[in-house]
């Protein structure tokens, strides 16, 4: 895939699939301003930033020329959908995306590193009902589903779908500012 001149890029998968990386990696060999969705929808103490709110901090971003957010929550999907030049899809396998998703949240756990606005991981929060892990089966599938409708719909954003880790990296190689 040739390198990319989009200003407005999306970066989907599945959970664990390593969106956050991608748009930080892509933001620093673009240029391009990175939002943290996750930081625009937690609050301290894992309270969840009321969706009216969030749809106003979303559409604040997506009506810049450029930006990059990496995920967009099906609660506000219309927003950035509706501007994106780009969609970097990360249509990863189950087993790479949970093993990461795990690796990652254990590591956090163990080193009590903060996330999303000075959260913190625990055992506790990974074993509740809604924990990210219970999350990551639960939206599997349509996830990746979703970037494959994406990427099969000639009248949207341009879909750039990666099913190796290794093909992004090669692909964000290419992106220069």
């Amino acid at each position: 895939m040739p390198a990319s001149p989009a200003q407005r890029i999306v970066v989907y998968g599945v959970t664990g699939s390593g969106k956050s990386t991608a748009a930080s990696r892509i933001s620093r060999a673009t240029g391009l301003p990175w939002h943290s969705v996750d930081d625009l929808t937690w609050e301290p103490d894992w309270i969840q930033i009321p969706t009216h709110e969030q749809r106003d901090k979303i559409h604040d971003i997506c009506t810049q020329q450029q930006w990059i957010l990496d995920s967009a929550y099906g609660q506000w999907l219309d927003i950035p959908l509706a501007r994106a030049d780009l969609i970097v899809g990360l249509d990863y396998p189950r087993w790479l995306s949970l093993s990461r998703l795990l690796r990652r949240s254990i590591a956090r756990v163990i080193n009590r590193t903060t996330v999303c606005n000075g959260n913190r991981e625990s055992i506790r929060t990974l074993l509740v009902h809604d924990s990210i892990l219970l999350w990551h089966f639960r939206s599997f599938r349509t996830k990746r589903a979703r970037i494959r409708q994406w990427a099969a719909n000639p009248h949207g954003p341009t879909v750039h779908r990666f099913r190796r880790p290794k093909d992004l990296t090669t692909w964000i190689a290419t992106l220069h500012r």
